[in-house]
Order: C-alpha cells, then sequence, then structure tokens
C-alpha cells in the first residue's frame, strides 16, 4: 500500500508541474499577436498527418530519417506500455493485462524489439553529434546547454530503454523460477539474452525487477517534465506547428493592413478605411511578432538543417535561422519570467532586435526561403526576420545603403536601378538596329 501511495504522489505531482510550465509556455505563446491560421482545416489536417506524424521532410537526410524513424515509433509505441505501469502502480497489480495472451506476448515482444531500436539509434545518434562531430550541430548560437541539452535526452533515452530491457530480463527470469506473483507472461526476444547475466537468487531479481520498474516510471515522469526546458518540446508542438504552417506560397509576403488602407486612400479619396488598431510597423520585440511565429520558436529542435542550407551562412555571413529561432525563443521566455516576478507592465528595456538579433543578421538574409523548405515540422525564420526588418526601415529609416539607393531609384525611377524611365528600353532600340 506504501508503494501504491508513493507512485500516486510522484504521478501526480509531475503532472501538476508539468500543467505549470505547460500553461506558462501558452501563455508564452499568446503574448504574441493575433493571426488567423483556421482557413482550410482540411488541408492544414493533411499537412500535420504527411509533415509531423509522417515525417514527409526527414527523408531528405536519409540516415538521420531512417534512425529518427525507429526513435519516434518506439517513443510513442513502447509508451502504450506505460499504461500498464500505470495501472499496476496504482492497484499493486502485476503484468494486469497478461489475461491477453497471444496478444501479450506480441505487444511485449514488440515493444522489446522497438526498445532495442531506439537503444541503437540513440548511441549512433550520440557518437554522430560527440565523437564525428558533424559541422550541423556547430555554431555560435550552439553554445554549451544546447550541445549538453541533446545529450541529455539522448543518454536518458539509453538509460530508460536499458531499464526496460533489465526488467524485463529479470521477471522473465523469476517466471522461470515460478517465484512469488510472477506470471507466466510476456515474450522476450531481447532480454532473454540478458537473463544469463543476472544472479540467480530471487531475493537480488525481485530487487532487479522493482528498481529498474521505479527507474524506468520516474525516469517517464522526470522526462516529461524536462520537456518544457528542453529543445525536445517539439514531441508536443510539432503537431499543431505543422497545422498552423503558412499555407501561402512561399515567398509571398504578408500585407499591413494600415498600409493597404493609405495606398487606397491616395489612389481613390473617397475611401474610407475600417478602423484598425494603431501599432507599430514590424516587430522590435517577441511580443510585436504574431502567436504562429512564438509557436515556431518553442517548436525548434535546433537540428540546423535550416543553417545547413542557408547561402548566407554557407558564404561565412553571421546569419543562422537557427539561431532566429532560439533568440526568439529565449527572448519570449524572458518576457514571461518578467512577468510572473514582476507583472505584466514590466519592461527590461531589453528587445528582440539589437539584443538577441543584430541587424547584420537580418539584413544578410536573402529572403530565398531555403531554411523554410528545410525545416522538417515547418519553422518560418523568414517571417520573423521579415518582421525585424520591417521595424528597421518603417520605424526608424535605418537600413543598409545598398537598400536605401534601391528605394530611392524606385522612389525616382520606378525601378531598383538609377536610370532613367525614358532611357528603360534603350537596350531594345539598340538590338533592334
Amino acid at each position: 500500500m506504501v508503494s501504491q501511495i508513493l507512485f500516486l504522489a510522484l504521478t501526480v505531482a509531475a503532472i501538476a508541474l508539468f500543467t505549470v510550465n505547460m500553461r506558462k509556455i501558452i501563455r508564452n505563446i499568446r503574448l504574441g499577436k493575433a493571426v488567423d491560421r483556421n482557413d482550410q482545416p482540411q488541408k492544414r489536417l493533411m499537412t500535420m498527418l504527411r509533415v509531423a506524424f509522417g515525417q514527409s521532410k526527414m527523408v531528405v537526410k536519409p540516415i538521420p530519417a531512417f534512425l529518427h524513424f525507429f526513435v519516434y515509433i518506439g517513443f510513442v509505441i513502447i509508451n502504450i506500455e506505460v499504461l500498464e505501469i500505470m495501472i499496476d502502480g496504482l492497484f499493486g497489480t502485476h503484468r494486469i493485462f497478461h489475461g491477453l495472451g497471444g496478444l501479450y506476448n506480441f505487444l511485449i515482444g514488440s515493444f522489446e524489439i522497438l526498445a532495442f531500436t531506439v537503444w541503437l539509434a540513440c548511441i549512433i545518434f550520440f557518437i554522430r553529434r560527440n565523437v564525428l562531430n558533424l559541422k550541423r550541430f556547430k555554431g555560435v548560437e550552439m553554445t554549451s546547454w544546447p550541445k549538453s541539452d541533446a545529450n541529455y535526452i539522448l543518454i536518458t533515452e539509453v538509460l530508460l530503454m536499458t531499464a526496460f530491457l533489465l526488467m524485463n530480463a529479470a521477471d522473465a527470469k523469476l517466471q522461470l523460477l515460478g517465484y512469488d506473483h510472477y506470471v507466466s507472461a510476456g515474450s522476450f526476444p531481447i532480454s532473454q539474452f540478458l537473463v544469463n547475466l543476472l544472479p540467480n537468487s530471487t531475493q537480488s531479481l525481485v530487487m532487479i525487477e522493482r528498481s529498474t520498474w521505479w527507474f524506468h516510471i520516474i525516469g517517464i515522469l522526470a522526462f516529461l517534465n524536462y520537456l518544457p526546458y528542453s529543445k525536445h518540446f517539439h514531441i508536443l508542438f510539432a503537431f499543431p506547428n505543422t497545422y498552423y504552417s503558412n499555407l501561402n506560397p512561399k515567398g509571398e509576403f504578408t500585407n499591413m493592413a494600415s498600409v493597404t488602407n493609405e495606398v487606397k486612400a491616395m489612389l481613390d479619396p473617397s475611401f474610407v478605411p475600417a478602423e484598425t488598431e494603431a501599432g507599430k510597423f514590424g516587430a522590435k520585440d517577441a511580443t510585436d511578432l504574431n502567436w504562429v511565429n512564438l509557436m515556431n520558436a518553442y517548436t525548434c529542435t535546433e537540428c540546423g538543417r535550416c543553417t545547413s542550407v542557408c547561402p548566407a551562412n554557407i558564404t561565412g555571413k553571421l546569419l543562422s535561422p537557427r539561431k532566429i529561432m532560439m533568440d526568439t525563443r529565449d527572448r519570449i521566455t524572458e518576457i514571461g519570467k518578467n512577468i510572473d516576478k514582476h507583472g505584466a507592465e514590466h519592461q527590461d528595456g531589453k528587445s528582440l532586435l539589437d539584443d538577441y538579433i543584430t541587424r547584420e543578421e537580418i539584413w544578410a538574409c536573402t529572403s530565398c526561403n531555403a531554411c523554410v523548405q528545410a525545416c522538417p515540422v515547418n519553422i518560418d525564420p523568414l517571417q520573423i526576420i521579415t518582421e525585424l526588418r520591417r521595424f528597421a526601415v518603417m520605424e526608424e529609416s535605418q537600413a543598409p545603403g545598398s537598400i536605401n539607393t534601391m528605394m530611392g531609384n524606385i522612389e525616382n525611377n520606378q525601378a531598383p536601378w538609377k536610370y532613367s524611365p525614358a532611357d528603360r528600353f534603350n537596350w531594345a532600340e539598340e538590338n533592334n538596329g
């Protein structure tokens, strides 16, 4: 009875803590500006199923896609086994579903095979990150914490899968010895190879089985509460993030209602604009972005696929789309902490632009959308860069000299070039001559 009460207390505490942290993150996301992403629900659902559930964009890199598939499928399916652990923990039973007979044996056997593939994939991922030192996992933004975060998750998953297999091995040996309530149930295609490595003492076997059982469930509850602090939050947010993807063609920029109304009024003096909320052009801080931008930031898994295809980054410029997302997440998290500590009206004198993301970074972007195309979960760093640029140009009138020259030419010559409109077709006349 004591173990059941302890199990219930740990479970309730873990779920409560996760709920508190989850509500803070959702609150932070809602600090963003409103944007309507509820159109075309069928297309959005298919996008989510194809990209998040089907991982269609992972296959660009076949080897990590193959390994990630096993981690993903293993993580989802093995957690079905957690249902039995939860029931056993709450009611003091042991393998409560063993009455399913052959189906139970098939399920446990499948879980073991998947656990081993997850274990193996995580070992390979760990080697890729720490031994092979792939360039994609490097960058100025990849400080000690992002590197450690990835390793913590990989090590945790290896330990959880190891505990699961050791638990089954000890259980299987106790079943063979006919000890107490360890009924014959389950198939153990992987853990059977560990049986002979375990002691023959039933007392020691029970200790191993119980300790690994507790380690497994406590590890899962701890992992759940680590997610809000980790890049692995994409495990939960990948699905809503892809559902609320931007369905417009890549490269199509949004129009600002206030600017559109001004243009319409210039062209048609009789035009009466609708009442719109006064606000700044573009974004200076994270709260000036829309809520989808902020959800993108929390969904980023820091895989570096965006940065690895960015032409600006490849040619040595300062821009890294991954850093844009990490900085946005860090800034909105900081704003959320300030609200918790000082209240909603607190101003810390900092902003996303300049304090986190530099002017050099945003103007290095070529707006090519390569980062958007490469992201496995449809994150859009370009939209954030565009909004920061809009603020710099339309609110501060600050832009690189080349941009100002181009804008001056458009104003005076109706084209980006310095030539007079009257001379625009000189080349055609020369060719015809």
